[in-house]
């Protein structure tokens, strides 16, 4: 039976009037399978999936937070 990939709910807080463009480009990071602009104290989350947690947190997160 496969490994189950690691996956995590990223929140993303943007500056007023960039979550849309903030979500779209977070959208196209390798990783992660959806990003959406919300409503509430933070404006994009995404979900993002990968092999294991150091990769996840250093291929998707960290370019994420760039």
């Amino acid at each position: 039976m496969p490994a189950m990939p690691v996956s995590a709910y990223v929140f993303i807080q943007t500056e007023v009037g960039k979550a849309a463009q903030v979500a779209a480009e977070v959208g196209r990071i390798g990783g992660v399978v959806s990003s959406e602009n919300v409503i509430g104290p933070y404006d994009v989350i995404a979900r993002a999936e990968s092999a294991t947690e150091d990769e996840l947190a250093k291929m998707v997160v960290s370019r994420v937070q760039m």
